[in-house]
């Protein structure tokens, strides 16, 4: 499982009546890829799965593994309010034909190391996949420091990358400089992709991806590739949009792009509603606002392919 490059945690597709629209995710996940993602991530927070039951999970996890094809990985998010369903989930996964695994502390409880690293490591065991520690204490309460990822790292040889979404990107070089390369780290943040890429991540699990792609994959790319200058540039554009990612209603805002620039719906479920007066006036500002200066030479690309 390669874990480098720009994989992006797919939203979920609902059709009017909020149940999961297969084909247009589907045709979502070949478009993601034919625009320079290298794999796609479902059921993450992003995706709403939460809110989907254990069977609708499996199917959006078929469905996504139908539409790639091998072109590239496909990762499942593994979250759940109890242990056993989150291996119960992995094992599933596995069986859907995953190559991966984004493993999440459960939802609502807040456990201790001890606690915390038995559902972790049970959730780890459960499998062959390679898996992804995703860490987000503003989200989940649950802060994995890097000393407590190395002691995962040196018991489970399946681990091998960290989404690091904490907003620090000083996380970043502390991990590095405790297990060098033995991890891969991805940057969970959108908004802090270049300043994680300068200390060592090598991957994006990332959200406005869904809607800019091209835009995504470039700035990740030059950022990587230490063309700062072209970096800077396309990042200070993309900045008001890569905001929307981290903070609390970033579901129904990513999705809001996707609708604006034609890719899917901002269909949300409930708990979650759609923007609405003053906010959907103001939040449509500046998305149209970046589109109409939306950098040229990735302004034109390939739509999705449901069929």
């Amino acid at each position: 499982m390669n874990w480098k490059g720009v994989i992006p945690a797919i939203t979920t597709y609902f059709n009017e009546d909020l149940r999961v629209d297969h084909n247009s995710m589907s045709g979502h996940c070949r478009w993601l890829l034919d625009n320079g993602c290298a794999g796609i991530v479902a059921l993450g927070s992003l995706g709403e799965g939460a809110t989907l039951s254990f069977e609708e999970k499996l199917d959006v996890l078929r469905a996504c593994v139908d539409a790639v094809h091998g072109r590239g990985p496909v990762v499942a998010s593994i979250s759940a309010l109890t242990t056993s369903e989150a291996v119960a989930l992995a094992k599933t996964a596995a069986g859907q034909g995953c190559d991966g695994l984004m493993v999440l502390p459960p939802y609502v409880y807040k456990g201790d190391w001890r606690e915390m690293k038995t559902h972790v490591a049970a959730v780890f065991r459960a499998t062959p996949l390679s898996c992804m520690l995703y860490n987000n204490p503003v989200a989940y309460g649950t802060d994995f420091l890097p000393e407590q990822i190395l002691e995962l790292a040196e018991e489970h040889e399946n681990f091998h990358a960290v989404k690091e979404s904490s907003t620090d990107a000083r996380r970043v070089s502390a991990i590095r400089a405790l297990m060098d390369r033995r991890l891969d780290i991805s940057v969970g943040v959108d908004d802090a992709v270049l300043e994680a890429i300068g200390v060592g991540a090598t991957g994006w699990v990332a959200g406005l991806a869904n809607a800019l792609p091209r835009e995504s994959v470039d700035l990740f790319n030059y950022g990587l590739n230490g063309e700062s200058d072209r970096a800077f540039e396309l990042y200070r554009w993309f900045l008001p949009l890569l905001r929307m990612d981290t903070v609390f209603n970033f579901v129904q805002l990513i999705k809001l792009v996707q609708a604006e620039v034609g890719i899917g719906n901002s269909r949300v479920r409930p708990p979650r509603l759609q923007l609405v007066g003053d906010e959907l006036e103001q939040t449509k500002k500046v998305i149209g606002d970046a589109l109409r200066s939306r950098p040229q030479a990735v302004n034109h690309y390939a739509m999705p392919n449901r069929k």
